[in-house]
């Protein structure tokens, strides 16, 4: 007894005189490799006139200047618009919480001309996401109007991508930093005080209504045309043809609902509107009479050589592939029409629907040579406008909701579903003494919470916690700290919330026993490994207790390089298989993949391998988690002394030969706790079974003593 307790005391002081070298080896590296900003040696307004030059080599641009500062850009002496850093405009900041700079070219009628990411320590961008990836979610914010696209409560259709898959909440801040930034420039300049286009259609109400209602407010253009009125194309004619109908015209935007559904119907306009882009227009073009508008050359060439839109000076030509036939309109009331055509504008023409243009129809006798153009002028009613000056007005007020309120609000079912997982969990660490005294009950309970956790936490929802993390806590408690940075991913927060409090209770064991989607997975896969019946390795007790340092020594080297390159700390970071596994579910380089499969594989062998010798998170826990205020898991004087089988059943092997937990290494299972209840297992309990099944006065004075003994314990 005395040798077993003089080889724990050495063990401690080993395990004492390690901490204190790795502590050692921790302050060296943060005194010795300074912070790096990452920003050292770079020309911001350089690279910013770069971008401008990528554009357009005709764009001028000028010196870093005003509040918020940026490069004013002109084309021929006309303001073109400004380039500027979002990282000096509002300071944005990554969901890492490390500086977040893109370098933005804002038109002067608030349009992104062009986005360039210059510089982020987003874990999951600097290993991880392809470059092309990332470059090809900033280039889809080019062409965004801060004047249309909402706040980013919301993406609206045309407004960009909204995330990159695997790393939505990284994506989302680079989007928010963009169009706040943004405004704030636009803000300054006064360049929302005017939108460059007044007014828009309104392409939501809907109102059903008969062709006399349209035609009397008139939604439809509408010209008569007689003999006697294309005289010049055709000569006089005779005094009984000069009243004859030559072409009655009509001509309509169908885009505003009220105008499209009430003329060809609720499917066909849904289906011709989802075949246009979000600036594209459809036009309705009808006649009936003597004189045809389509003519029959756009059968053999394509174009419509009698028809065009005028709009200003853009003048639209019309062709076959924007024209599709009707046959009828299905309004109430409708006249019967010799032609009806349906154009489809895209926003690349040019066409304003909001604005007035013309029909222009050619009527020509090619015989004589003679031809005349007959003009139909129509602009919308102002009860299918909306005008904008209040949305300019309300892009002046600050945003209704932050960012990690918007991501928050869209997460709702995830965010309950984590809430009911915890509260269960609470459930069964507070009641686990009349849990674990039914073995199977037991067994079922923890394989099926295992299971949530791989299937919702790990592979749908992607919340998994890492020692980034941690770096990230540290860094932004020794500088600038923010709880936004934090509240961007509610499920993380959540879990890293629950995580804080159980360490008091249970230690560290709450996380890496339940909570892990990795360690829960590695689990999963070592009990059918068990049925499968592959053996399983137990290491000699020295071997193993001396690997455990591994661990710790990732974390610190992790925690002290964050000090001196960020980037850096993140790539030593990926010694976790988290990343590769659970977040981007095996869509990365060979390499990681090998090297995760390859711990699962060792798993098999050896229960949780990667959990006890080489988890930096764990290690992490493991240190503030020594604060706990109680200790729940009960023993026996008999553990380790006499009986060994909890030893031998622990995940994680952390009952050390003198019967002890080590609270370090504990994951909280619970195993032990469903055996110390199990008469079928404990020897104690079979001991006392034993002796309750003889009488006492048919017992040897030394076993009484034993009995009382055991019983006073």
């Amino acid at each position: 007894m005395l040798h077993g307790v003089m080889a724990g005391l050495d063990r401690a002081n080993g395990a004492s005189l390690c901490a204190r070298v790795a502590l050692l080896v921790l302050a060296v590296l943060i005194v010795s490799w300074p912070r790096c900003s990452g920003a050292e040696g770079r020309d911001q307004p350089a690279d910013l006139r770069e971008l401008v030059r990528s554009l357009s080599e005709d764009l001028e641009p000028g010196e870093l200047s005003g509040s918020p500062p940026a490069l004013e850009i002109r084309r021929g002496g006309r303001l073109y618009g400004y380039a500027y850093s979002t990282m000096a405009v509002t300071g944005s900041l990554g969901y890492a919480g490390r500086p977040l700079d893109v370098h933005v070219v804002l038109t002067a009628d608030g349009r992104i001309a062009a986005a360039r990411l210059a510089r982020h320590e987003e874990p999951i961008l600097v290993i991880g996401i392809a470059a092309d990836a990332l470059e090809a979610f900033v280039r889809g914010l080019h062409g965004i109007d801060i004047r249309q696209a909402a706040t980013t409560r919301e993406f609206r259709r045309g407004a960009g991508p909204d995330h990159v898959a695997g790393a939505t909440v990284s994506s989302a801040v680079i989007r928010d930093a963009v169009l706040r930034s943004a405004r704030a420039v636009a803000r300054s300049r006064g360049l929302l005080e005017a939108p460059s286009q007044p007014v828009q259609i309104d392409r939501l109400t809907f109102t059903r209504k008969s062709w006399p209602e349209l035609m009397a407010e008139g939604a439809i253009a509408h010209r008569v045309v007689r003999r006697g009125d294309v005289a010049e194309a055709f000569g006089p004619p005779a005094a009984d043809e000069a009243g004859d109908l030559f072409i009655e015209l009509y001509a309509a935007v169908l885009s505003p609902p009220a105008i499209g559904q009430s003329l060809i119907g609720r499917r066909a306009f849904e289906r011709l509107e989802g075949e246009l882009s979000s600036d594209g227009t459809l036009l309705l073009v009808a006649a009936r009479g003597l004189y045809s508008f389509k003519g029959t050359e756009w059968t053999r060439s394509g174009a419509f050589d009698r028809i065009q839109i005028v709009q200003g000076a853009n003048t639209i030509r019309l062709s076959r592939e924007q024209h599709e036939n009707r046959d009828r309109l299905t309004a109430e009331g409708a006249p019967e029409l010799r032609e009806i055509g349906l154009f489809r504008l895209p926003g690349a023409t040019g066409f304003d629907p909001a604005k007035p243009w013309r029909l222009e129809l050619l009527v020509a006798d090619e015989a004589e040579g003679r031809s005349q153009v007959l003009a139909l002028d129509h602009s919308l009613p102002a009860a299918y406008l909306i005008g904008q000056a209040s949305l300019a007005l309300a892009l002046h007020e600050p945003p209704e909701e932050e960012l990690w309120q918007q991501i928050w609000r869209s997460r709702r079912i995830e965010i309950a579903m984590t809430a009911a997982m915890l509260l269960v969990l609470a459930g069964i660490l507070f009641a686990h003494d009349g849990l674990v005294r039914n073995v199977r009950i037991y067994q079922r309970t923890r394989a099926g919470f295992l299971a949530v956790t791989v299937v919702f936490l790990g592979l749908y929802a992607g919340a998994q916690l890492s020692v980034v993390n941690v770096i990230t806590f540290a860094h932004a408690v020794l500088s600038r700290f923010h709880w936004e940075q934090f509240l961007a991913d509610p499920l993380i927060f959540i879990l890293w919330s629950f995580v804080a409090l159980s360490m008091l209770f249970w230690g560290r064991g709450v996380f890496c026993g339940w909570l892990c989607p990795f360690g829960a997975l590695q689990e999963l896969l070592n009990v059918a490994a068990r049925r499968l019946g592959i053996r399983q390795i137990e290491l000699p007790w020295p071997l193993h207790e001396r690997l455990w340092p591994i661990k710790y020594i990732a974390f610190l080297l992790i925690l002290g390089i964050s000090f001196k390159s960020i980037p850096d700390a993140f790539a030593l970071a990926e010694i976790e298989p988290f990343k590769t596994i659970v977040v981007l579910k095996l869509a990365r380089a060979w390499p990681f993949v090998v090297y995760a499969i390859a711990l699962l594989a060792a798993g098999l062998f050896i229960e949780r391998f990667y959990c006890r010798y080489v988890c930096p998170l764990g290690a992490a826990l493991a240190i503030p988690a020594r604060l706990r205020l109680f200790e729940w898991l009960k023993r026996r004087p008999q553990c380790g002394r006499e009986c060994r089988i909890c030893a031998v059943r622990c995940t994680v092997q952390a009952i050390n030969p003198l019967g002890q937990i080590v609270p370090n290494e504990c994951i909280y299972c619970l195993k032990c706790q469903a055996s110390y209840y199990d008469a079928t297992t404990c020897l104690p309990l079979k001991q006392r079974a034993q002796r309750r099944a003889v009488p006492a006065f048919a017992l040897p004075p030394a076993v009484k003593h034993l009995a009382v003994e055991d019983a006073d314990a």
